[in-house]
């Protein structure tokens, strides 16, 4: 499939300026666990980044549902694996997360046919995940990040290989056997930072943006 064609099954990507790649993004209204913990002070999600600025302009959300809408497209996984092509690394919803197991199950095909490629999966869907986990092998080349929901908070730690955990702290202090993410002091780039997509990374600590 020409990358022109993929474009037009999967609603095009998007190019978050921290990123060094390409990411995947859906409509945050749209999350499972997210839309809930938005409605609760504290929570990481409270606050949301993808419900304010760029992601608001109509032709933004435009794209966003059409993506989402796209998910049940038969030619999905192999529009995304061309549309991946040789990267080396891709990024999973900056905005949205897991909407089903079946999307899981699409996201797992695109990361096993594109194997040179290091994907990286933050999502608060931790049941769901596991559940699937537990059935399922996960790609080795698919770092799977179960993001904590609460702002100080831990997700679960390592439940097993590629199946991680982040959080997202207000203190500037790197807590004891974490990475904290660097981009801050980096003018909000990743610059040479690959920590997210490192399974040798159990717990990536995030300042709150």
């Amino acid at each position: 499939m020409k990358k022109c064609e993929a474009k037009l099954v999967i609603g095009g990507w998007s190019k978050p300026s921290k990123m060094p790649c390409k990411s995947y993004s859906l409509p945050a209204e749209a999350c499972k666990t997210g839309s809930k913990l938005r409605q609760t002070p504290g929570t990481v999600c409270s606050d949301c980044y993808a419900c304010k600025g760029m992601y608001r302009f109509p032709v933004v959300q435009a794209a966003l549902w059409k993506r989402l809408a796209s998910l049940t497209d038969p030619n999905w996984v192999d529009a995304m694996v061309a549309i991946i092509g040789d990267d080396e690394y891709f990024r999973w919803h900056d905005s949205g997360d897991l909407q089903s197991w079946d999307h899981m199950n699409t996201i797992a095909l695109v990361a096993g046919a594109t194997p040179n490629c290091r994907h990286w999966l933050p999502t608060k869907e931790a049941s769901l995940v596991k559940r699937w986990a537990k059935v399922n092998r996960i790609p080795e080349n698919l770092v799977i990040r179960i993001s904590a929901p609460l702002v100080d908070g831990y997700a679960n730690g390592k439940q097993k290989p590629n199946l991680l955990s982040c959080r997202s702290v207000t203190a500037e202090a790197k807590a004891p056997g974490n990475w904290t993410c660097p981009a801050p002091q980096q003018k909000g780039q990743c610059g040479s930072c690959r920590a997210c997509w490192d399974l040798n990374v159990d717990n990536v600590d995030y300042l709150m943006h």
